[in-house]
């Protein structure tokens, strides 16, 4: 028998992790609402392989979802050919750090390059009904970086982004995670936003003055203290918003424990991701930054619940690469 080679398409996809850090307009009187700012991270990302298959098979973590948003958009786009999607990594779910949307995504767009579909994000977002309110997620798979987005108006099918700008490379961020709690997520998530009370409109009318004249402007001149006053601020203004629904200003009593140790350190810059449970704080340098998480881990190091990393923010998008593999076969 004389071997031969057949040749076999596949994609592998690295969608970023992102933080969340609130809306800016839960009031709504100017017809658009919520308004959101966010930043992709570097450090936690879902990366799986998509290929061809004899049989549908879904393998690693977050696995059952990541087959069912293959199921929806290969349902979608009348495909009915079999696929192997493997999950080598996948972002923790329901703590704040959009594992939903980056794994519709990374699934989304792996099953468009293996099966030559011209399609954007957006449209996307709108098949596995991701990013309803805010359009965080999708920027930090598309471009990475600090981003802010527009809102969510009468015709809009994902809230538009209306700013990306790079995030310092030599700051960083420490990362609290709370493995015994789940931020709101699913239908609880949605009747949280039912029970909200209208956001004053002077409170949205500050928090997009800061985002405008303060937050963004520290960004590009480097500014460190004047970014991290401005997350704080509106992160204290969210946190209470969101107060009557998730328990509090976070929502982990001991994450919230830990956040205010950090401000009695001088730490200028910490919060929730989203629902949370994720904390966060901001460092200007990986020195302050990993010192700081070693005063934290030794303070408890008797609650295993507890987790603390050291990470860096991400200025590009989603990775994605075609490969082609040739397997030896008998003729």
């Amino acid at each position: 028998m004389i071997p031969g080679f057949k040749e076999e398409r596949l994609v592998a996809v690295t969608a970023p992790a992102r933080l969340h850090f609130g809306f800016v307009d839960l009031n709504g009187e100017l017809g658009r609402q919520f308004g959101s700012l966010g930043l992709a991270i570097a450090d936690l990302a879902t990366k799986l392989i998509i290929r061809p298959s004899a049989q549908n098979v879904t393998h690693g973590p977050d696995a059952a979802r990541a087959r069912h948003f293959a199921d929806v958009l290969l349902h979608e786009w009348g495909i009915q050919s079999a696929v192997s999607i493997i999950v080598e990594h996948a972002i923790p779910s329901h703590c704040g750090l959009g594992s939903g949307t980056q794994m519709a995504l990374a699934v989304g767009t792996g099953l468009a390059k293996l099966f030559e579909i011209d399609i954007n994000t957006t449209e996307l977002v709108r098949i596995t009904n991701r990013g309803t309110r805010s359009g965080v997620g999708l920027g930090a798979f598309d471009h990475g970086g600090f981003l802010v987005d527009g809102g969510r108006g009468p015709n809009t099918i994902a809230p538009p982004l209306i700013s990306r700008l790079p995030f310092p490379e030599q700051w960083r961020m420490l990362l609290i995670f709370d493995d015994e709690r789940e931020g709101l997520h699913g239908q609880s998530e949605r009747d949280a936003f039912k029970q909200l009370s209208p956001m004053p409109s002077e409170t949205s009318a500050e928090l997009c003055r800061r985002v405008l004249v303060q937050l963004l402007p520290a960004l590009v001149e480097e500014d460190f203290m004047n970014f991290s006053d401005a997350i704080t601020r509106l992160q204290e203004a969210t946190g209470d918003q969101f107060s009557s629904v998730q328990g509090g200003r976070y929502t982990s009593p001991r994450v919230a424990e830990v956040l205010e140790w950090l401000r009695g350190q001088g730490v200028a810059g910490l919060g929730q991701s989203s629902w949370g449970p994720t904390g966060f704080a901001f460092f200007a340098t990986a020195d302050e930054a990993e010192s700081m998480a070693a005063l934290a881990r030794q303070r408890r190091q008797s609650t295993a619940t507890l987790r603390f990393m050291v990470c860096r923010a991400r200025n590009e998008g989603a990775r994605v690469r075609t490969h082609v593999a040739r397997h030896l076969i008998a003729a």
